[in-house]
């Protein structure tokens, strides 16, 4: 398991916000690769990260079938403060949360924006345990 250093945890929170939503990348039971946009995402604590699944299309089913994920993060405005290129790439397992109260921190920690696209909660809180984060060049960070 890696820590998610605190430095990224305001970058990450404020994605959507900044233009600049983290992309979810996952793989199908076909070993087919797709990538999703995802402005719910959250940094949960130091080693996960979460978001919120409310279109139950690809990714939903993927995670299902390969439970293994790649969070993808880049804003060049932010590069003061992160690594080499302005990205990191968070490597980790994903799983629906089954867990009511995590469920509802989960949400609440989320933006207004992505929480009016879902107020009667008929998503699924996601949580990805995190077991490596890379800078652009992929090196550990």
């Amino acid at each position: 398991m890696a820590d998610i250093k605190s430095d990224y945890f305001e970058a990450i929170n404020n994605g959507l916000a900044d233009g600049t939503p983290c992309l979810v990348g996952t793989v199908s039971a076909e070993n087919t690769p797709e990538i999703s946009p995802k402005g719910s995402v959250v940094v949960y604590d130091a080693q996960n990260i979460a978001y919120w699944e409310r279109a139950y299309r690809g990714a939903a089913s993927n995670i299902q079938a390969n439970s293994n994920v790649v969070i993808y993060y880049r804003n060049a405005d932010r590069a003061e403060s992160l690594p080499q290129g302005a990205a990191l790439r968070f490597y980790g397992t994903a799983s629906v949360v089954e867990d009511d109260a995590v469920r509802n921190a989960v949400y609440d920690m989320m933006c207004e924006r992505e929480q009016n696209s879902d107020a009667e909660r008929k998503g699924q809180a996601v949580m990805v345990k995190i077991d490596r984060v890379t800078s652009l060049r992929g090196d550990d960070v």
